[in-house]
């Protein structure tokens, strides 16, 4: 069979020079896509690569605010300098490397994620992934010095802090090399135009702006007293494998401070705070607060208004709670809530969080009950930084003057019979001792002098002198006495019959024993005598000699065995401190603090008298009284009796320790006897301070942590 086969359509050919030519076109174009998704694919992945080394800088960053400031505590601590394994760890190389650690950022995976999947055939390929293990292709000193620039005597202009001066070479050195925080770092002459009061005046801290951060401790741009020390650097962690990668990022340039921040705010506690109602339940009723409060952890009660509330760990509102005039219904710290106050009032937002600011940390100094105890620790030496930290993180041991109890009659009879006085003279501490038990036939002290003969009589005014009256090794005594006193048989009684006798004083000592009507022992003070006092005794004034620690020497090498530490909480069976004539200390210019570790109880009205302010500052309110403080571990109001009601003004701080189950009460305040005063018999009215020209002698100290990028465009060479 045969079959014949049809065609379809018309006959035709193929140009195989169309076919090819097509084809070629279409390869080109398939070709030119490909290259422009490889350049796109290269591109992208040099952004994210980009963004993976912007993300593990952050992290470093935020590492170094952590390290840096526990770094700077260690260098000032005992044995720091002692050899090297002590010294390594706080230098800046090491605190880079443990910075690189600590953020986990040389693999986009950690090893323990990596492991927990079990894929061990897997590929990482991530180009961004390395060793990180040469800090010096990392972190480079922004200007000068071998790891880092300093900011000492090195002005780097627009865009960069003061600088601070130095006296101590050893600190200028060791500060390259070191997070160094010391008394020799001060602000000089090159910050005078640059800080808003005298440098003269106000070397240690000064007035300087508020840095632009959430932390509310301040508001940004605002006038706060403190000491910047400074470090710049520059870094790119691009640098460390841009032969590999073949991305060179620019050098990011960074200043990173800690701050010295004296306790300034009307109400500062780094421990768990209750806010707005006494232990009673009764509402803070005379309670004006100006400026902000700080708190560990706070809870706000009742209907409480605040200006400002910042805090490390958090706080709790009650719904009647106005802070900032703003009342929160919800959390304070909802999102969007910030930036919708911002927008709406134009002002910094009121409440605020330490952990909000990721480059920031603010770190109270709170060395609890140590603070008020010196013999609780031991002398430091061979420290890195020339100031150790107990000198500068304990009150106690700042203090110019000191007067302790050395010891008692015994252990079950805890009446004292000696003190010892320890002074500063041309600088350096001279110490007398005080016996307490005189006999009538002692030689006649030597700082005393003679007034007048028997039967004369010499008006001391208001001075508070101690007199004696006799002749030879007969003498007879009396104490605390002012106005006239007649040297006479009448008042002294004959202490030598038949001899002819004289009249002599002396400025009473500002201290003596006192026993309260419930029988406690205590040891009272009467800062109005130290003017005249410290004259008998040659020494530097109350200029100088502005501060006192009264504590119990219970230490095995100086004090008795019939004495035993002062417990905290205080109680009955402990010593106790009293003040007296306090209520004019015009003569402490400088201002005048006082420190223990016994119950406190003021018995007259303290720093009462105002003073002339001191030049280039006036205060806001119009009167200046001279800058005093009180840290105890427990006050009362009183000493022959309960008073009807105590006023309170200035600031109120708390050294108590954390406690999540009670938090501490600022305002409650008890009497003599324990009990506690209701709300309608204490007026409180408190402010932060604003002057360095405002700081009391011994004060709290808070650390603030920042570390800011300092753009290109905001440097000035």
């Amino acid at each position: 069979m045969k079959i014949t086969r049809s065609r379809a359509g018309q006959p035709g050919y193929v140009s195989y020079a169309l076919v090819l030519g097509t084809g070629l076109i279409l390869t080109l174009l398939t070709l030119a896509a490909y290259q422009r998704a490889m350049t796109a694919h290269e591109v992208q992945a040099k952004v994210v690569l980009k963004a993976d080394y912007a993300e593990k800088e952050d992290a470093i960053l935020r590492a170094m605010v952590a390290i840096t400031p526990n770094r700077a505590i260690r260098a000032m601590v005992h044995n720091s300098n002692s050899n090297s394994s002590t010294k390594n760890p706080l230098r800046w190389e090491t605190i880079y490397e443990d910075a690189l650690e600590m953020a986990n950022v040389r693999k986009a995976v950690s090893t323990e994620l990596y492991d927990s999947l079990n894929k061990p055939d897997s590929i990482v390929a991530n180009v961004g992934d390395a060793d990180l293990d040469d800090y010096e292709n990392i972190f480079k000193p922004y200007d000068s010095g071998s790891r880092i620039t300093r900011g000492m005597k090195n002005s780097l202009g627009e865009g960069f802090p003061v600088p601070l001066s130095y006296d101590n070479s050893t600190t200028y050195g060791k500060d390259d090399n070191f997070p160094i925080i010391s008394h020799d770092k001060y602000y000089g002459a090159d910050a005078q135009d640059s800080v808003g009061a005298s440098v003269d005046d106000y070397p240690l801290y000064n007035l300087l702006s508020y840095p632009q951060i959430n932390f509310g401790y301040a508001q940004p741009g605002d006038p706060f007293v403190a000491k910047r020390n400074w470090w710049a650097f520059s870094m790119s962690v691009a640098d460390h494998d841009d032969e590999v990668t073949g991305i060179a990022v620019t050098d990011r340039d960074f200043v990173l401070s800690i701050y010295e921040v004296p306790s300034q705010l009307a109400i500062s506690a780094s421990a768990f705070m209750s806010l707005g109602e006494f232990e009673s339940g009764e509402a803070w009723g005379n309670v004006n607060i100006t400026g902000g409060v700080f708190a560990g952890k706070a809870v706000v009660e009742g209907e409480t208004s605040l200006n400002a509330l910042a805090s490390r760990r958090g706080m709790t509102l009650s719904d009647d709670t106005s802070i900032g005039g703003q009342s929160f219904s919800s959390s304070p710290f909802a999102p969007g809530l910030r930036e919708d106050y911002l927008l709406t009032q134009g002002t910094f937002f009121p409440v605020s969080l330490a952990s909000e600011s990721g480059r920031v940390a603010f770190i109270p100094i709170n060395r609890g009950a140590d603070y008020f105890d010196r013999f609780s620790h031991e002398e430091e030496s061979d420290t890195i930084s020339t100031t150790s930290w107990n000198d500068y993180s304990i009150g106690a041991l700042q203090c110019a003057m000191r007067l302790d109890i050395v010891d008692v009659v015994s252990q079950m009879n805890q009446t004292p019979t000696e003190l010892r006085f320890s002074y500063l003279k041309d600088g350096e501490r001279k110490e007398i001792d005080i016996p307490l038990l005189t006999d009538d036939s002692d030689e006649l002290p030597s700082d005393y002098t003679y007034v007048c003969n028997e039967n004369e009589s010499y008006d001391f005014g208001d001075s508070v002198v101690d007199v004696a009256y006799g002749d030879d090794k007969s003498w007879a005594y009396q104490t605390s006495v002012s106005g006239v006193v007649e040297f006479n048989n009448a008042r002294f009684g004959d202490p030598k019959v038949g001899t002819f006798k004289a009249g002599y004083y002396r400025p009473s000592y500002p201290f003596e024993v006192k026993e309260l009507d419930s029988g406690k022992m205590c040891i009272a003070v009467f800062p109005e005598r130290f003017e005249d006092f410290l004259v008998t005794l040659d020494a530097d004034a109350t200029d100088v000699n502005h501060s006192l620690v009264v504590n119990v020497d219970y230490s095995a090498s100086t004090g008795s065995l019939n004495l035993s530490k002062p417990s905290i909480p205080c109680t009955d069976l402990d010593f106790g401190l009293v003040l007296l004539e306090c209520s004019d200390l015009s003569s402490f210019t400088k201002g005048f603090s006082i420190v223990t570790n016994l119950r406190t109880y003021i018995g007259d009205d303290f720093n009462v008298v105002p003073i002339s302010p001191p030049s280039g500052y006036t205060p806001a309110s119009g009167s200046y009284y001279p800058p005093c403080s009180i840290f105890a571990p427990e006050k009362r109001y009183g000493v022959e009796v309960d008073p009807y009601a105590v006023d309170v003004e200035g600031q109120v701080g708390s050294l108590a320790s954390e406690d999540e189950e009670n938090p501490i009460r600022p305002l409650d305040s008890k009497t003599l006897s324990g009990t506690t005063l209701s709300a309608d018999r204490v007026t409180v009215n408190l402010k932060p301070i604003a002057h360095p020209a405002e700081l009391p002698p011994i004060f709290m100290m808070n650390w603030l942590v920042v570390l800011e990028e300092v753009r290109s465009e905001f440097i000035g060479n």
